[in-house]
């Protein structure tokens, strides 16, 4: 969550705190007590939205690094099989044509280089083989691509839930803001002959303002003497 959803929580729960306090003055399911109710159950969505962003935060990052190294693996992999042809070019014309490396770092580019590469290494398989590569070179090239895919797959799977989580969180917060300004009359109402109480709720109902950030003093260049006369 960002400053101002932990703001908005933080007055959430402090008027829950005050609707304990002060819950029996409210009778069993009148419309104060209703409000109060909801509120905390506002609380208590949000707080799961929240772990749940977390958690899809941290599967986004993962998904990020985890297709770094799967996009290193594949390019180091179709690297040795154009090094491998482009060897093999005096015993297969035109070899060096069909195995060429992608230009830049588009991934969805690179993935179909790879089942290119795969396609047509596969009726040249023995003669790779004879140049060294392992004998399952290709069946290691496929699990490449899988794991590139399955990467980006769990990468874009985490984005997602991420950006779900915190537009929920967006929408709780949106009715808790509702429930508090309806709150906000029937307190009013209810203590209006009540200072005391009426400041409390006005302490607890209140949204924190985000801190000032002080400027950094600038550095004040020292002024030059003037040339002596």
């Amino acid at each position: 969550m960002n400053d101002n959803e932990t703001r908005n929580r933080q007055k959430f729960v402090r008027v829950c705190d005050f609707g304990e306090a002060h819950t029996n003055d409210f009778a069993t399911g009148s419309l104060g007590q209703q409000q109060f109710d909801a509120l905390r159950a506002v609380v208590a969505e949000i707080d799961g939205h929240a772990m749940s962003e977390v958690s899809a935060r941290g599967d986004a990052r993962q998904g990020t690094q985890t297709r770094s190294q799967g996009r290193e693996s594949l390019r180091d992999a179709l690297e040795a099989i154009n090094r491998t042809a482009r060897a093999m070019a005096d015993e297969v014309p035109g070899i060096e044509n069909k195995f060429r490396m992608p230009r830049g770092n588009n991934d969805s580019q690179l993935i179909n280089v790879a089942r290119a590469f795969h396609a047509d290494a596969t009726p040249l398989k023995t003669q790779f083989i004879a140049h060294e590569l392992p004998a399952d070179f290709l069946e290691d090239l496929q699990a490449d691509i899988a794991a590139l895919e399955s990467a980006i797959s769990d990468q874009s799977s985490g984005v997602g839930s991420h950006v779900a989580a915190s537009a929920a969180i967006d929408d709780a917060i949106a009715r808790g803001i509702e429930i508090v300004r309806k709150l906000d009359a029937i307190v009013r109402n209810k203590y209006a002959n009540n200072p005391a109480v009426l400041a409390e709720w006005t302490s607890a109902s209140h949204t924190e303002r985000a801190p000032r950030r002080t400027p950094s003093p600038s550095t004040s260049s020292t002024p030059t003497p003037p040339p002596a006369a």
